[in-house]
């Protein structure tokens, strides 16, 4: 199943490193250059995370996350607000406000790729780990199906 990261930012030179690196991450990567278009896009496609750029037009990244937190059909999808203002008010009001980690540019991708695999870990756990396996019993949790020795078992309703 791919993984759907929504990315709003500004600055189209940022747009691109972000998308570059989920991409190669193999995320699915829908981008937006301000907070307007960002919400728009959440409620057409639904992704699975949002990184957030604090400052841009049309509407904050604070502003937009307050909305996507009031909401029933967001309330629980991971944020990461990404900014350039990394004073402890600044990271402590987005914390506050509702975003599940908070990033201060300049970052490392690798890191704030390592950080969206955490979250959507926990947000999401049958995205990341879909097979769980002990000794010769499988249980895929995307297709809900048990096998035990190369043979399906069928389970009850219960």
């Amino acid at each position: 199943m791919t993984i759907r990261i929504l990315i709003a930012d500004d600055e189209p030179n940022q747009l691109e490193l972000l998308s570059y690196n989920l991409s190669s991450a193999d995320f699915e990567v829908l981008r937006a250059s301000d907070g307007q278009q960002a919400l728009e896009m959440v409620e057409e496609h639904r992704p699975d995370l949002a990184i957030i750029d604090w400052m841009m037009p049309h509407m904050s990244g604070i502003d937009l996350c307050r909305k996507l937190r009031s909401r029933n059909e967001t309330k629980n999808m991971p944020i990461i607000i990404l900014s350039a203002r990394g004073e402890e008010g600044d990271r402590t009001l987005g914390l506050d406000i509702g975003a599940d980690d908070y990033i201060s540019k300049p970052f490392s991708p690798r890191e704030l790729i390592s950080r969206v695999r955490a979250l959507l870990r926990r947000a999401h756990p049958a995205l990341t780990d879909e097979v769980l396996e002990f000794h010769d019993l499988i249980f895929n949790q995307a297709t809900m199906e048990v096998s035990r020795g190369g043979l399906q078992v069928s389970l009850g309703p219960k």
